[in-house]
């Protein structure tokens, strides 16, 4: 769902961000890249008969926001194990690719070039953070390659690029859901602590005008080196500040480690966190749980997260799918069902289930003969038959019906930019790394806190 009282940023940063990243390709020649796909042309192009088609998961897999890209990796791994087993897509099995960013727009650009340089049969991206997007979905636009990114910046509801497609809503929307569920636990006074990655750093300013409109008070906001390995003088002015809560994202080993400082510092107290759904993640809760105790942390824990289906024919295939890839998806650790909460891990399957739906419904591998088709079966059309998984809807395509998938995110209604967002509940864990659903927030409460 789209919240059209949203003021999103001037469509003038993102040209100028279309220019930067047109000069940063003109010079770059060299990358980093790994995985399955063999070199070839690159081309978005439909692939040769009976090749494998490659899905890249363009995202950090090393660097402090290093726990992106294996989260999207294990979606990856899902869908295409099930879709291969379900007879692949026009005679075609696939495929997953890493693509490391490293996080950083300066390293991502050269990555994003190397992979067009080396990858045959490239059907599809997955990825592409808030920390690298603005600098590569031009590039990966340009190339006429389908994206579905998992970036929620706001820029991106204003500039439409044909190419790109995103499930996630944007960071400003985020915010606000932070500040619901503060206002629902009680809190008056709010500590910020954000990592200065680009990706955290889109929070601070949506957050902020939201504590205001909210009557709440602000009591500090603090910027975290995501690459600093002490936070004691953020963490003693957290605690001087004296807050009911602090809002936080700041990926890698940033959050646990002010977690524990604030807690040595603070008597051996938490202060409660109020997080995003970049916190819902088995990396996150390990190293959280080490830093202060696992029944420290969850006693004091919340984070918002989009609604998913957790029961149901959509969310019974996702899980199987996702589970069935336990031990097998390089860098993923931890307790793997909690990739069935994790926001790339819902989102991003059902972004690889749409693609490959509409390659067959278009009898087509190439993104811009695919590419309108997302659109067709996300959204359905009068008559639709509703089906929840890739071999069920891929049966009915085949049976000439006309479908409508909904996966385990629930149902999309793309926008005119192929946006897709939906409604927000609250997330808590359990000692042992399982996520509880605690309750929702409406659309009602997230407007209020709007413009």
């Amino acid at each position: 769902m789209k919240f059209t009282t949203l003021v999103p940023r001037p469509v003038a940063a993102v040209a100028a961000l279309l220019v930067a990243a047109a000069a940063v390709v003109a010079g770059c020649s060299s990358a980093t890249s790994s995985g399955t796909g063999s070199p070839g042309t690159g081309s978005s192009g439909s692939a040769p008969s009976g090749s494998s088609l490659t899905i890249a998961d363009v995202a950090p897999f090393s660097g402090p926001d290093a726990a992106l890209g294996p989260t999207y990796l294990a979606s990856c791994y899902g869908a295409t194990a099930a879709i291969n087993a379900a007879g692949g897509v026009l005679g075609h099995q696939l495929t997953c690719k890493s693509v490391d960013t490293r996080g950083d727009p300066a390293d991502a650009v050269p990555a994003v070039n190397q992979m067009f340089a080396t990858t045959s049969s490239l059907a599809l991206v997955i990825g592409c953070t808030s920390d690298e997007a603005a600098s590569v979905v031009p590039v990966i636009n340009s190339h006429q390659m389908a994206m579905f990114c998992m970036t929620g910046q706001s820029e991106f509801d204003s500039v439409h690029f044909p190419y790109f497609y995103r499930l996630v809503p944007p960071d400003l929307e985020e915010s606000y859901a932070m500040v619901v569920i503060a206002q629902q636990l009680g809190y008056k006074r709010i500590a910020l602590a954000f990592g200065n990655d680009i990706g955290s750093q889109t929070f601070i300013q949506p957050a902020i005008a939201a504590i205001k409109k909210a009557g709440m008070t602000l009591t500090t906001n603090q910027t975290l080196d995501l690459n600093a390995s002490t936070f004691r003088t953020e963490a003693a002015a957290i605690i001087a500040s004296h807050p009911d809560a602090i809002m936080t994202e700041a990926l890698g080993s940033a959050d646990p480690t002010l977690f524990a400082e604030i807690k040595q510092l603070n008597g051996g107290k938490m202060i409660p966190i109020v997080a995003t759904s970049a916190a819902i993640s088995p990396p996150f809760f390990k190293a959280a749980a080490a830093a202060v105790g696992a029944s420290t942390f969850v006693a004091n824990f919340h984070a918002d997260n989009l609604v998913t289906e957790t029961s149901g024919p959509a969310y019974t295939a996702f899980s199987a799918a996702l589970l069935g890839q336990q031990g097998k998806v390089p860098g993923t650790t931890g307790n793997f069902t909690t990739y069935l909460s994790a926001p790339g891990g819902v989102h991003l399957y059902d972004g690889i289930n749409l693609a490959a739906l509409a390659m067959i419904m278009s009898k087509s591998t190439s993104p811009s003969v695919y590419g309108p088709d997302i659109l067709t079966i996300g959204n359905g059309v009068s008559g639709a038959a509703t089906c929840y998984s890739f071999a069920a809807c891929a049966a009915d395509l085949k049976a000439g019906k006309t479908i409508r998938y909904e996966g385990p995110g629930g149902p999309t209604s793309f926008d005119g930019f192929h946006d897709s967002t939906g409604i927000f509940q609250v997330d808590t864990y359990s000692a042992d790394g399982t996520v509880n659903v605690t309750g929702n927030l409406t659309a009602a409460q997230l407007r209020a806190l709007s413009g």
